[in-house]
Formats: structure tokens, C-alpha cells, sequence
């Protein structure tokens, strides 16, 4: 049986990366919070890449319904924790990566551990868990981590990188202070500026706020994992440009459209608030 050795494992790294960024890689510690649809694809794209640390954290287990998109959903796992599954995963990649799994997921009580030591915060929380999200993303600007969220929309992925001292989540999605249904209109709004996404809603009725539903695609969730770790990447080893908020950078595969969008004011914009209106009444009426 051949040996595990990580110079050999990420040997084809290096081209696109230096050794001496290599290393760095291996040294970097990242965060991901939520495992199912990109959280999971976020990890084993990043444990692939050679990152060597990781905090990770679900309280949720696999279910079939989870099989059209999530990487650790096998029958093998249905009813497995994911923090479980998928921490066995990233070590089965990489024996000597440390894996540290909080399978409560993250909650004001141990979100100082779960951030202690990160060099970058990673999001993959469900969509409609907005409170943890908020949490999160405040959390990161006090301790200055950079934090990012890749969301798959569609067949495409919606890109926003917060970073230290700049425009903050919550001054970017105007989220204090309203209410639920208004906080998810104001998210989508956020993310999608341009709702490349919209046209080619094949069903209108799978998506219901109300059920906290709507569908998914695996492409979405790969295409999420690329943005994300070539993200990554960028960040650890402070390699070239990477547009922080109010930038969104918005790709559709369905559609082969590539957009990016400055919105100063966050959903504050006049024309993020023109957007809203047209958002409102669908979430609505789902």
C-alpha cells in the first residue's frame, strides 16, 4: 500500500502555486461553517488544495433528499452527521490535516473557538438561517478575518468577498431591524444584483419561502467551490486583486453570462431598492 506524503499528494499544485506558497497553504487554518450543498464542496476543494487546518462546523445529518448536490450524501451516509462525514473525508485526502469538527454548528457560545486562529471564514450555511449567518459575518469583522460567501443560484454562483476594514455584511445587506421575509428579499437582492439566474426558473412553484425550500443544482454548488477556492487561494497567499464589497461577481453557466457589479451602498442603492420591489411580491406569493 503506497505511504501518504504531502509533497507527493499536492505535487501538481505546485506550477500553479510555489513551494514556499505550498507551505503556506499547509500552514493555513480556514473556517467553514455549514457542510451541505457548498460547504462541503468548499472543504474537500480547499483539503485537495493542500490547506492543512480546518475548523468545520453542522449540527445537521445527510438525508436523500440531500443527493441532487451535497458531496458527502451517499446511502452509506444517510442519517451520518455531516461535520462527521465530511471531516473523515478531509482527512482521507489529507491523514495530517488537522480537522477540527463542531457538530453543534456554531452558537454564541463557541464561536470564539470556532474563529480562534483563522486565517479565513468560509460561508456555507443554509440559505434561511440568517441569524448564524449575521452572527458569523459580525464576528469576523471584529476579530478582522476575511470572510467570504459563494452562493449557488441557479446553474451559476453569486461571489462576495468581505474584507478586513471595508464594507461590512451588515452594511452591505441592510439586514438590522426587519423582518424575516424582508431580510431573505434583501439577501437575494444582495447577492444577485443582475438575477442572472431568473429567466430560466424552469417551475416557479419549487420555490416557497414559507417552506423555507427552493431548488438546487449540483453545478451550482462545483461551480461555488472553484470561485471559493481559487478565492481562497488568492487570499492566504495574497496573490492579485480580489474585488471586495460592494463588488458582487456573478457567473451563470446556463447562460454563459459573466457580470460584475458595483453597488455602493450595499442594498441601500436606489437601484437595489428598485430590485426589491420586484423581489418582494415573489417571495410572497411562494
Amino acid at each position: 500500500m503506497e505511504r501518504f506524503d504531502y509533497a507527493t499528494a499536492f505535487s501538481r499544485n505546485i506550477g500553479w502555486v510555489t513551494r514556499s506558497e505550498q507551505d503556506v497553504l499547509r500552514g493555513a487554518r480556514v473556517a467553514i461553517a455549514g457542510l451541505g450543498g457548498v460547504g462541503g464542496a468548499h472543504l474537500l476543494t480547499l483539503a485537495r488544495l493542500g490547506v492543512g487546518r480546518f475548523h468545520i462546523a453542522d449540527f445537521d445529518e445527510f438525508g436523500v433528499h440531500n443527493f441532487n448536490r451535497q458531496v458527502g450524501a451517499f446511502m452509506s451516509t444517510v442519517g451520518h452527521p455531516k461535520s462527521e462525514v465530511l471531516s473523515a473525508s478531509a482527512s482521507d485526502i489529507n491523514p495530517e490535516a488537522e480537522v477540527v469538527a463542531f457538530p453543534a454548528g456554531v452558537t454564541p457560545e463557541n464561536i470564539d473557538r470556532f474563529l480562534s486562529g483563522v486565517d479565513v471564514y468560509v460561508d456555507g450555511i443554509d440559505f434561511f438561517a440568517m441569524s448564524a449567518r449575521r452572527m458569523l459575518f459580525k464576528a469576523c469583522a471584529e476579530r478582522g478575518i476575511p470572510a467570504l460567501t459563494a452562493a449557488p443560484l441557479g446553474m451559476g454562483v453569486a461571489f462576495l468577498y468581505f474584507k478586513p476594514g471595508g464594507m461590512s455584511f451588515e452594511d452591505y445587506f441592510q439586514l438590522e431591524g426587519v423582518p424575516e421575509d424582508e431580510q431573505y428579499a434583501r439577501f437575494i437582492a444582495g447577492l444577485s444584483p443582475r438575477m442572472l439566474q431568473r429567466p430560466y426558473l424552469a417551475d416557479a412553484s419549487a420555490v416557497n419561502f414559507a417552506e423555507r425550500r427552493g431548488p438546487s443544482t449540483m453545478m451550482a454548488c462545483d461551480l461555488c467551490a472553484g470561485v471559493m477556492g481559487t478565492a481562497v487561494l488568492k487570499v492566504l497567499l495574497k496573490r492579485g486583486p480580489l474585488r471586495p464589497a460592494p463588488w458582487v461577481m456573478q457567473f451563470d453557466a446556463y447562460r454563459q453570462k459573466l457580470s460584475f457589479t458595483w453597488r455602493p451602498g450595499g442594498n441601500a442603492n436606489p437601484i437595489q431598492r428598485l430590485l426589491l420591489k420586484f423581489i418582494r411580491p415573489i417571495l410572497q406569493r411562494g
